[in-house]
């Protein structure tokens, strides 16, 4: 394998977290044998089409009683329930909406001494009616990433701003307009505790007749425990459901992946495969999609020495476009599934780039180790195009121009430095000393994850046929998951033959994985 480009190193005035929300490991069920159960009722303030009001948000989850240093902290039988007021049903009724499938997006602060980060608790509600008059209640559950304290401690959760994603549909299934709504929460000035949830002990329960260290404001720590940062860190993406209807991959030529004259390569330049599926929540589908090619500009390599000598931080960023037949795109791809749960609907689609796709790469060497881990975030703005559409059999001109009418949207760790709507997908690499990479590296290539909304569509349909409506109830709204593999990238300038094809394209092709 090639070598790393030389990188720069440079001291940094902060240093590395206390603790850090990782995407969790550890099934939900396997806790420590004695643990403690979370049951808070909340006030909060909603932002509702009418107005803010009142809402009551319950969060229960199990948490271990203590846990050692090191050692993660997995809560389990997570589950957030949001009770919104009469007038949120009067909002909804207004849209025309009947049903309502919920996801929500709980904010948890985890801080142990002066040390502070956040976490995404995720979750899914059964699609539910809208009640005729009365409160809503929505109750979603969900796997919740875990938390890990590198020193002794009390590690407390705190819960924080709520968001609650709704599909909307009418009686009849068609969208409302609009088809979603998010409605964002924040925690009343009045909640008790400010919101706490639970505080679990970290290190070894102190011997009768001593005292346990202080975790309060007051408490002065040693040099060598200094406030330090928290790191950036990835939620656990659900895993791509195999018994999902969509067919499976079908054997296919790799594309040509090369620079050329018009798009000629340079010393940062990278080409690589990637492919993968993706799953429609509303139909219940996976789709295949197709082998692509990825063109990559590295923009940044830092090597990072932090002022203590414990590590290094590695900081990795590039920027990148699709290509397919010379277009920013991933090519034309077909997914049968059934509309509505029984209606066999078949439907040929592309993705279309529509701006800059970033690669951002954050990890730390351990010196004390050498071990070495990588976070990537690749962000990525298209728009999906059905080029054809069948229902039952049945031809449906969508037209020239049927797409979603914005991009594919997830929600993204970092708004302020990444604005607008795009899809993120989440890798992590772990490198143990003299071992191959396990999990994603920008260079070797693995998983990427992500979860994403689709928006409603818009310009289907001709000859006065509005299809608007149908491809939006059956497919729009939030809660879909996707998993592409990323092949071993090419760097054209540095030629290796474990690497490159003769004529500089990426030597490795993946299959999709569910």
């Amino acid at each position: 394998m090639r070598g790393p480009r030389p990188a720069r190193t440079r001291a940094r005035s902060a240093t590395i977290a206390a603790f850090t929300v990782l995407a969790a490991t550890v099934p939900a069920g396997a806790l420590a044998a004695s643990a403690q159960e979370v049951d808070t009722a909340l006030p909060y303030v909603c932002d509702l089409p009418s107005g803010p009001r009142p809402a009551t948000v319950r969060v229960l989850a199990t948490l271990p009683d203590r846990v050692a240093a090191g050692e993660p902290v997995q809560p389990a039988d997570v589950t957030t329930t949001v009770e919104l007021p009469p007038e949120a049903v009067a909002d909804l009724t207004a849209l025309g909406a009947a049903d309502t499938l919920a996801a929500t997006r709980l904010t948890v602060g985890v801080a142990q001494h002066d040390a502070t980060a956040e976490a995404t608790w995720r979750g899914t509600a059964a699609p539910a009616p809208v009640p005729e008059s009365g409160p809503l209640t929505l109750t979603a559950t969900g796997d919740v990433p875990s938390m890990t304290a590198r020193r002794d401690g009390d590690l407390t959760l705190t819960a924080g701003k709520l968001a609650v994603d709704l599909a909307l549909t009418t009686a009849d299934g068609t969208a409302t307009e609009p088809a979603a709504l998010t409605v964002d929460c924040a925690l009343a000035e009045d909640a008790p505790d400010g919101g706490r949830l639970a505080v679990v002990p970290v290190g070894a329960e102190p011997s009768p007749g001593t005292e346990a260290p202080s975790d309060s404001p007051s408490a002065s720590p040693s040099a060598s425990q200094a406030p330090e940062e928290p790191e950036r860190q990835g939620d656990r993406a659900p895993t791509i459901d195999e018994s999902a209807p969509g067919g499976s991959p079908a054997d296919a030529q790799a594309p040509p992946c090369r620079y050329d004259d018009q798009r000629p390569a340079t010393p940062d330049s990278l080409n690589a495969y990637i492919t993968g599926y993706s799953n429609v929540r509303k139909l219940d589908g996976a789709s295949v999609i197709p082998l692509t090619c990825s063109l990559l500009e590295r923009t940044r390599s830092d090597f990072e020495m932090l002022p203590d000598g414990s590590g290094a931080l590695i900081i990795n960023e590039a920027v990148g476009e699709l290509s397919t037949e010379g277009e920013r795109r991933i090519g034309a791809f077909e997914a049968t599934f059934l509309t509505f749960g029984f209606t066999p609907t078949t439907a040929t689609m592309v993705l279309e780039q529509t701006g800059p796709m970033t690669v951002d790469s954050l990890g730390f060497m351990d010196f004390s180790t050498f071990f070495t881990y990588l976070d990537t975030y690749v962000r990525l703005p298209v728009v999906l195009r059905v080029t054809s559409l069948e229902v039952n059999g049945t031809p449906l001109d969508v037209g020239p121009d049927c797409r979603t009418e914005t991009s594919l949207s997830s929600t993204d760790p970092e708004p302020d430095k990444f604005p607008g709507d795009h899809m993120v997908l989440y890798g992590r690499g772990e490198m143990p000393p003299g071992e191959p990479v396990v999990g994603y590296q920008l260079t070797s290539g693995g998983p990427l994850t992500g979860e994403f909304t689709i928006p409603a569509f818009t310009g289907c349909g001709t000859g006065g046929e509005d299809l608007d409506p149908l491809l939006t109830a059956s497919v729009s709204g939030p809660g879909n998951y996707t998993k592409q593999i990323q092949g071993q990238t090419c760097a054209p300038l540095v030629f290796n033959p474990a690497e490159c094809t003769e004529d500089l394209q990426p030597l490795q092709v993946p299959a999709p994985q569910r």
